[in-house]
C-alpha cells in the first residue's frame, strides 16, 4: 500500500520579490519526499487559496519578508473558508518570537522564522499535516 505524499504549495504573498528563501525551502521539502508547488512572486491571498484548493494541498507554506505575515495570515485563512480547517498553514520570514503566538491564533499551524534550520522546516510541516490529518 502506498502512501500519499504531503503537498505542499509554497507561495510569496504581495510585492515582496525576494524569494530565495522560498526557493530553498521548496527544495529542502521536495528532497525530503514531499510534493512542492510553487506560485512564483508576487500572488494575491486570494489566487493562494484558489490554487492550494484546486490542487488538493495538505499544507500552504507562506514565504514572508515584508512584515505583513499577520494579516496575510488572517486573510489566507478567511480565503480557505471552511476548508481552512483541512489544510495547514506555515509561515516563514521576517517574524520575531514575540510574534508567533499571535500568528498561531491568526491560524497558523507552525511559524518558522529567518534562521530556522531546513530539518526544522521538514519536521514542522510533517508535524502540522499530520496533526490536520488527525482532526479530519
Amino acid at each position: 500500500m502506498d502512501e500519499r505524499r504531503i503537498r505542499v504549495l509554497i507561495a510569496k504573498p504581495g510585492l515582496d520579490g525576494h524569494d530565495r528563501g522560498a526557493k530553498v525551502v521548496a527544495y529542502a521539502l521536495r528532497d525530503a519526499g514531499m510534493e512542492v508547488i510553487y506560485t512564483g512572486l508576487r500572488q494575491n491571498v486570494e489566487h493562494i487559496a484558489e490554487v492550494a484548493l484546486q490542487e488538493d494541498v495538505d499544507a500552504i507554506g507562506l514565504s514572508i519578508l515584508s512584515g505583513a505575515h499577520l494579516p496575510l495570515t488572517r486573510r489566507l485563512k478567511e480565503a480557505l473558508g471552511e476548508r481552512a480547517a483541512e489544510v495547514a498553514i506555515l509561515v516563514g520570514g521576517t517574524i520575531t518570537p514575540q510574534e508567533i503566538p499571535a500568528m498561531l491564533e491568526a491560524g497558523a499551524s507552525a511559524v518558522f522564522p529567518t534562521g530556522t534550520a531546513l530539518a526544522e522546516v521538514v519536521a514542522g510541516v510533517r508535524a502540522a499535516v499530520g496533526k490536520k490529518n488527525e482532526n479530519r
